[in-house]
């Protein structure tokens, strides 16, 4: 038996997203419909994989003219699509601070969050091993959920950060002021 190819991989999670659909395709002409708002989402979805990609790629270490060649595009074509700046612009209140965390797994993430939290750290933004923290004046919670699973496990203010593949990641203020002596925030990743 072959393994399965990227596109039956795709079919099979379009098909467990909407379970209901391929049966009402035989009938239902407007099932097609669904199906068409389906493949849309996902492809706004794998876009946003992809950009996400090429930014860890580039955090990585590869060059403009690798991702380039990956994508069939020069490396300027793909630099200007897919540039991000390193540090991006300061949050609305013009003094925050922010740091990229990499690389970072499933299995330390959460880790990695919980040190940088205490520091006064919270995630705004992520991706494939990844995460942008922002500094701010007290301590932080992180929590990660799988999609689905209904309300966080013991409510309260929580923000949400936003979802990777089957992870929904939010955060919540402590109210308490963070911890001192962290000189390098990219420091909590090390073991």
């Amino acid at each position: 038996m072959s393994e399965p190819t990227l596109r039956d991989v795709l079919a099979a999670a379009l098909d467990q997203a909407r379970p209901d659909l391929a049966p009402r395709l035989q009938d239902d002409p407007a099932a097609y419909l669904e199906l068409v708002t389906l493949a849309r989402d996902a492809h706004s979805e794998t876009g946003e994989l992809l950009r996400a990609a090429v930014v860890s790629a580039r955090r990585a270490g590869c060059t403009w003219e690798q991702v380039g060649g990956v994508l069939g595009m020069t490396k300027q074509a793909a630099q200007q699509r897919y540039a991000v700046p390193d540090e991006p612009a300061a949050s609305p209140q013009g003094s925050a601070r922010r740091a990229t965390l990499a690389p970072l797994t499933a299995f330390n993430e959460m880790r990695v969050l919980e040190r940088a939290g205490r520091y006064g750290w919270h995630g705004v933004a992520f991706g494939p091993m990844y995460f942008l923290v922002e500094q701010s004046d007290e301590q932080w919670e992180h929590h990660r959920a799988y999609v689905g699973t209904g309300p966080l496990r013991d409510g309260g203010d929580w923000q949400r950060i936003g979802r990777w593949g089957w992870w929904v990641y939010y955060k919540r203020p402590l109210g308490i002021p963070p911890l001192p002596g962290l000189t390098d925030v990219h420091d909590l990743v090390l073991p």
